[in-house]
């Protein structure tokens, strides 16, 4: 497990108080930094676009466009994104490198043909806006779709720090040139957001490809059927549109949302709320990758590796002992720092929403949502580990929990009214959660059991 976990043991190691604060600083900015980065740099564009006079329906059109092209990007990559990084982890360890950027060059012009495909059919069916505008939507859209493919391939390389340093260049030129270009409006701060795409694109692709060398330009090897691992398609699919679901169903339920531009709608009594509380998540993502990436990832290597050498059953049964002792031991500190960041945050609720003077009805969906988002954390820690234990099926039960309780549960909570917004997706995590833990744990009843059969009957399996 090299890459990102000697960097993090590399401050625990240092066995101070001051090492510890680095280690869980470094895995919450790596871990939950991009993505504090994409929204803090949209948020300052609408801010800086207020301060300089633009017009307050432009910014709400400009930040509602880039919420649905993140939120359709992601989910229509989720089908190859997990695909994907499981045919280039397969070659690295075959050895062949060679075949990696010509299968990278393949997987871009794959999403740049089918994004650019559904984006002019949208674009020219659903809008009826400026020409501007449609053209800036579908070269934004084609742009982020190949970002989160470059950027799973690049985090599957434990490339993190790369991944951070892109988004928060990529983000600054882009809240610099939307400033500078918003004078033309809607479409200059499209640019801007464009550009700025651009250049995370292309500065994580700069440093990635001299990595491997490139003998081919283009090769589709990935989407052999002998390459394709098809419940990985849903995985991602489902675990990508479960996550949207909620927000979704707020954006089209008509008595929750208002028309913003073209199709695309927003929700004011939901999109605030539930983004302050995706605020909270970066302790719980520090502890989840700090944990995983040391303690989990060392166990899960050494139990491994003693299982396909000459181990004895003692020192198997040891090491195996050791992993599930890590597993427990990351999701108990998850629960411990998401719980006092949840508890600290609900105490601050009533002087948040008043330092940002929004309305106080805001603060019961903000509590609310609180809950659901620490839920979400434990249910990313315990997807990891079934992705490193190579329980598909079980990720995949989970991910389908995910998107049909998600779903489910939000559209009741639409139809009971007001008082009960949120508590669909609160419950939904919760519940996703709750059935990962039971998988994991199950999985991890009698691990050496369960791998030594598993070792075994691959094996036998002919050529």
């Amino acid at each position: 497990m090299a890459g990102i976990g000697f960097e993090l043991r590399k401050y625990l190691d240092d066995d101070s108080f001051t090492g510890t604060m680095k280690a869980y600083g470094f895995a919450g900015l790596i871990s939950a930094g991009p993505w504090v980065l994409s929204i803090l740099g949209v948020m300052l564009i609408g801010i800086v676009a207020v301060s300089q006079k633009v017009g307050g329906h432009e910014v709400k059109q400009f930040t509602t466009s880039v919420t649905w092209m993140m939120g359709a990007s992601l989910t229509l990559t989720g089908l190859l994104q997990l695909v994907f990084t499981r045919f280039i982890a397969d070659r690295l360890f075959e050895g062949k490198d060679t075949i990696v950027n010509p299968n990278l060059f393949g997987a871009i012009l794959l999403t740049t043909v089918v994004s650019l495909l559904i984006g002019v059919v949208l674009a020219f069916t659903l809008f009826a806006e400026s020409f501007a505008y449609e053209i800036l939507m579908i070269a934004n859209f084609v742009t982020l779709s190949n970002v989160w493919i470059v950027v799973i391939f690049v985090a599957g390389l434990k490339r993190f720090k790369l991944i951070l340093v892109a988004f928060g260049f990529g983000y600054g030129a882009t809240v610099v040139l939307s400033s500078l270009l918003m004078s033309f409006g809607l479409p200059g701060l499209l640019t801007g957001l464009l550009i700025g795409h651009s250049i995370l694109l292309f500065m994580m692709l700069a440093v990635i490809l001299p990595e491997y060398p490139v003998v081919e330009t283009v090769r589709m090897d990935f989407l052999e059927r002998k390459n394709i691992f098809p419940v990985l398609i849903f995985i991602g699919f489902f675990y990508n549109l479960g996550i949207w679901a909620d927000k979704l169903i707020f954006w089209l339920y008509p008595a929750t949302s208002e028309a913003i531009i073209g199709p695309l709608r927003s929700s004011v009594i939901y999109d605030l709320p539930i983004f302050l509380a995706y605020l909270s998540i970066i302790p719980g993502m520090a502890v989840f990758l700090l944990r995983i990436e040391t303690d989990f990832a060392e166990a899960y290597e050494g139990f491994f590796n003693a299982v396909r050498g000459n181990a004895t059953l003692q020192e198997i049964e040891s090491l195996g002992n050791a992993m599930v002792v890590s597993v427990r031991e990351g999701i108990f500190q998850i629960v411990r720092i998401q719980g006092v960041t949840v508890l600290v945050l609900y105490l601050l609720g009533p002087a948040i929403v008043q330092w940002l003077e929004i309305s106080d009805k805001f603060v019961h969906l903000y509590y609310i949502d609180l809950i659901g988002v620490a839920a979400q954390v434990l249910m990313l820690a315990v997807l990891n580990v079934a992705f490193y234990l190579d329980k598909l099926r079980d990720a995949l039960i989970l991910t389908l929990t995910l998107l049909v309780t998600n779903t489910v549960f939000t559209l009741i909570t639409i139809k009971l009214g007001p008082v009960y917004y949120g508590y669909g997706f609160g419950l939904s995590m919760t519940l996703t959660a709750f059935v990962g833990m039971f998988l994991v744990s199950r999985e991890l009843e009698n691990i050496e059991f369960r791998t030594f059969m598993r070792e075994r009957n691959a094996e036998e399996v002919p050529g």
